[in-house]
């Protein structure tokens, strides 16, 4: 797995504006002017975006404030003192001036940044022509991804296909960014291998792109497009991990329900991830925040496996016989199973957890968007059954749902209770138009909290270009 993590510390690429939000210069930066001579430095920095998909911006706290706490199956966690902040995340409080929302726009720009220094610059250096192209496909399939997560939490804003001599543009509406990501995904499916060498675990595939592409026609709405797309993801050879704790668990990694996954192997020189650490059992193997809410206890039906494997309880043992100790009687009792890391797995070479994988896309959403889209089509057998094999994996009974209506409901309710804890909930109520319903309790305003504030910073910077999103 060493060609995912860099060899000299290249941690960000930054082009010549200045004060600009794409233009943030972060220690131990290389100008892109003084780089890009060589294939290894094509290798190095399409490994820095790749870096970037562990990094606390992207995977740590900005992503569960932005992605988790407003939904209604993940809490604060941690005891009612303890970043007391993230509570406006949770009753959509936040302003345009919330260091959260600016700090996932930032991230997720600096991001974007990265893909960009790729695409404009490796085309230019003399190297193998086949590494190169797949290079240039890696870096459009994550730009792609970057921005899907841009769009769906602020919804449009201004497309950058290389680098240009000003950031000072206007958003593009939803639809064109739409397009664009299509575009970038379809282009780098085209290129990009079906599987990687050991070495190269954690790379982009074309199952990877194809399967985000599924999602992203999901979300338009594009029923056929999602149900074809998805289909081709099927017959790729993906298949449901039978043991769905194994699923999450080191030994589960890259596993045959692996579509798209950030490989997060303790490094000697860039650590691994906060992604499992600030969501472990506060106390014992990390901070404690982000945990299982209520509503997600209740919401799975008798008989669910996945409910007892994705809440972690005190004073449980472990299928892996670990204790979790009882802390703080103010803290939270409850946390996120599937990203516990056993003591007999950790690498205490990084800080605890840090060698926990993300899972982005599984086959289990694959075969769930592909009944949604299904359904939407009219497709009732081939919905069903899809549907049925994610139940049949939870050691459920086939779904009783047998209406265009019904199976709707059945599948949004098999995506919270699959899904739960991995970020998708808080997107599914919006893009199901749920949000409004059921989060009014939690202070949702329909018509405003659909989407996040463009942050203060970025309208100042944009000098008028920038509208802010309503209610803001």
């Amino acid at each position: 797995m060493r060609k995912i993590f860099l060899s000299v510390a290249l941690f960000s690429l930054v082009v010549s504006c200045k004060d600009d939000y794409l233009d943030i210069k972060q220690e131990g930066s290389t100008e892109a002017s003084n780089f890009f001579k060589t294939a290894d430095d094509a290798m190095q920095a399409t490994n820095a975006i790749y870096l970037f998909l562990r990094s606390y911006d992207n995977s740590a706290f900005p992503y569960q404030f932005i992605f988790g706490v407003p939904a209604d199956d993940v809490v604060k966690g941690s005891n009612p003192g303890d970043a007391s902040f993230i509570n406006a995340y949770d009753n959509f409080t936040y302003t345009v001036g919330t260091d959260g929302v600016k700090g996932y726009w930032i991230g997720q720009w600096q991001a974007v940044n990265r893909c960009n220094q790729v695409l404009s610059n490796v085309p230019n250096i003399q190297m193998d022509s086949t590494l190169k192209e797949r290079l240039l496909a890696e870096a459009k399939m994550l730009r792609a991804y970057f921005y899907f997560n841009l769009l769906r939490i602020y919804g449009g804003v201004p497309i950058f296909d290389g680098i240009p001599s000003t950031y000072k543009v206007p958003r593009n509406s939803a639809e064109e960014v739409y397009d664009f990501i299509i575009s970038d995904l379809t282009s780098a499916a085209a290129v990009l291998p079906q599987a990687y060498g050991a070495a190269d675990l954690g790379r982009v595939t074309k199952g990877a792109a194809l399967g985000l592409l599924s999602k992203v026609y999901l979300y338009k709405k594009d029923w056929q497009k999602a149900f074809d797309t998805s289909n081709q993801v099927i017959s790729m050879g993906y298949n449901l991990d039978p043991d769905f704790n194994h699923l999450f668990r080191i030994a589960g990694e890259f596993g045959p329900e692996s579509v798209f996954e950030v490989n997060c192997e303790c490094s000697s020189q860039f650590g691994g991830s906060q992604y499992a650490e600030v969501q472990g059992v506060r106390n014992q193997f990390g901070w404690g925040f982000f945990t299982p809410s209520q509503a997600l206890e209740n919401a799975f039906e008798p008989g669910d496996i996945r409910k007892e494997l994705t809440i972690l309880r005190e004073g449980e043992i472990t299928p892996e016989g670990d204790l979790i100790k009882k802390g703080d009687p103010e803290s939270v009792d409850t946390y996120n199973q599937k990203v516990y890391v056993p003591k007999a797995d950790n690498n205490s070479a990084c800080a605890y957890g840090s060698r926990q994988n993300i899972r982005i896309l599984r086959f289990a959403e694959i075969l769930l968007i592909n009944a949604e889209a299904a359904n939407e089509l009219g497709n009732t057998a081939t919905a069903t059954a899809n549907l049925n094999r994610v139940r049949t994996r939870a050691q459920l009974p086939g779904t009783t749902a047998t209406t265009q209506a019904g199976l709707r409901t059945a599948i949004w309710h098999e995506r919270r209770v699959e899904l739960a804890m991995e970020g998708d909930r808080f997107v599914d109520l919006v893009r199901t138009g749920q949000a409004a319903t059921v989060l009014a309790p939690y202070g949702f305003k329909a018509g405003k909290n659909e989407l996040f504030p463009i942050p203060l910073d970025a309208i100042n910077e944009s000098l008028g270009m920038f509208t802010q999103n309503p209610g803001y």
